[in-house]
């Protein structure tokens, strides 16, 4: 099945990771952008912003997937993710060239960068590359909270509550896990398994796919969050290398040599506004 991925994860994949899989799709991204903005793939421009609590880090995502004659295939990404006092995110991913025919197959690696700025008010994708930033109005805040973890906003997906309330599933299970140590952030866990009966998708026996998130409680961010289905293997992704120090303020704007478009309010896809150079930092 096709699924869109908007980069910087790296922009989609918490809600992804919250949800679970559904039947007859594999494990999502986690996401550029991840557990900082992330990327936890985590959606910068869709989740809540965090002040009062800079980092950095490198948000490292591995799947794994066992094919039946034994064949393993493994796939692994990083971004480097930067998160200032004020709850500005910045999210850089390199991209593997695509191999193959068609418009996606890319020649050589690429840098995507992005930016959540709320200060502003803006979202902004750059291309180190091209020299082009790509510039949109940031959807309104929604609050204090977990930057980039779109399931810390909404909560699971009602395919992935537990017990009680009016989307509570018999097939689903949450556990509250023990704190631990994880990358040198101390994280309070939880864990989702969900279960397909046997015979709702053509399965003979019931599957189960676990979920689990392992959140900062400092950092407001996931530091790990693991995903396990039977049907498309195992998908983790980690932020490490954590520095709790204020990152460079230029890493949230747009150099001044880049070429500025700005966007017509639909997201990077949506129509081009004007071009323009940058004068400088961006101050919209």
């Amino acid at each position: 099945m096709k699924r869109s991925v908007v980069v910087l994860g790296l922009f989609a994949a918490a809600a992804v990771f919250a949800q679970g899989p559904n039947p007859g799709r594999g494990p999502g991204r986690m996401g550029p952008g991840g557990p900082g903005g992330m990327g936890f793939g985590m959606v910068p421009g869709m989740a809540r912003t965090v002040t009062g609590a800079p980092y950095s880090g490198v948000e490292v995502r591995e799947s794994t997937q066992t094919l039946p004659n034994g064949n393993v295939i493994t796939q692994k990404t990083q971004s480097s993710v930067y998160r200032d006092g004020v709850g500005r995110v910045r999210t850089e991913t390199t991209l593997a060239p695509r191999q193959g025919p068609g418009p996606m197959a890319t020649q050589m690696a690429r840098t995507v960068v992005s930016i959540h700025d709320p200060v502003a008010g803006v979202s902004r994708e750059l291309n180190p590359l091209t020299k082009t930033a790509r510039e949109m109005p940031a959807p309104a805040n929604r609050g204090r909270g977990g930057n980039g973890a779109a399931f810390e906003r909404r909560g699971p997906n009602p395919a992935m509550r537990g017990a009680g309330g009016a989307n509570a599933d018999r097939n689903v299970v949450t556990e509250a896990l023990p704190m631990q140590t994880i990358n040198g952030m101390q994280a309070t866990g939880t864990r989702v398994t969900r279960t397909i009966p046997a015979g709702q998708i053509g399965n003979a026996q019931p599957i189960q796919i676990v979920h689990e998130t392992w959140m900062s409680p400092d950092l407001k961010v996931p530091v790990m969050v693991k995903t396990s289905d039977p049907r498309f293997g195992t998908t983790v992704t980690q932020l490490t290398n954590i520095t709790r120090a204020e990152p460079d303020p230029a890493l949230f704007q747009t150099p001044a040599d880049y070429t500025v478009t700005k966007g017509g309010g639909r997201g990077f896809g949506g129509p081009r506004g004007s071009m323009r150079p940058n004068a400088g930092a961006n101050t919209n």
